[in-house]
């Protein structure tokens, strides 16, 4: 389902922040440059974003912008991934992933502690799908293994994830940018997420702990 867009216009008026702190806050990378969404209208080109998300952007922004420099800010919304470790702890407190999810952690590694941001996405969009419903769980654990397996092939570069079902045999697998996709008659598309979009997410999510 396509996320609800709101344009800009709008977004300026509902948040009362200029047209100036709005590209001035997308050159320090406090806004990612894909919610920036050019669409054809009536009057010509005009810019959109994800109504959800661009909204509670804003806000987290005027709320600890009188706190950090816009670079600080920068840092919160833009921590680098590679650099990012959570410890199991600080993901329960956080809420970020379900039990469930995490007790897939202690089934492969036991007593290990610490948790790579890589090895956290792809817990938290299998974590994702889970709750939406689109899987059952041990599709999830099969989904969750072949994005940890693969992704690191892909870190760095945008990509997807596919979860099709044929006759009740669910397959998964990435994608590299976002080529179209021609499916075989009687295969199901389940799921088709753009993974930046999870790293977005999940980062904030870190950074609200």
């Amino acid at each position: 389902m396509e996320p609800e867009l709101i344009s800009k216009k709008e977004l300026l008026e509902l948040t009362g922040i200029s047209y100036g702190q709005l590209y001035r806050w997308k050159r320090k990378k406090l806004i990612p440059e894909e919610w920036f969404i050019r669409k054809s209208t009536f009057t010509g080109q005009e810019t959109f974003f994800p109504k959800e998300k661009i909204l509670a952007r804003v806000e987290k922004i005027k709320e600890l912008k009188d706190e950090l420099s816009l670079d600080e800010l920068a840092g919160v919304f833009a921590p680098s991934p590679a650099a990012v470790v959570l410890t199991k702890e600080e993901i329960v407190k956080r809420h970020i992933v379900s039990d469930l999810v995490l007790q897939w952690l202690d089934d492969e590694w036991g007593g290990r502690q610490d948790v790579s941001f890589a090895e956290l996405l792809s817990l938290y969009i299998v974590d994702r799908l889970l709750r939406s419903g689109e899987v059952s769980i041990e599709e999830g654990k099969n989904i969750w293994m072949m994005f940890k397996s693969h992704y690191p092939k892909l870190q760095g570069k945008s990509c997807e994830l596919v979860v099709l079902r044929k006759m009740g045999v669910t397959v998964s697998f990435l994608v590299e940018g976002t080529a179209a996709l021609h499916v075989e008659e009687g295969a199901k598309l389940i799921a088709r997420l753009h993974v930046p979009t999870y790293i977005e997410e999940l980062k904030l999510a870190i950074s609200e702990g």
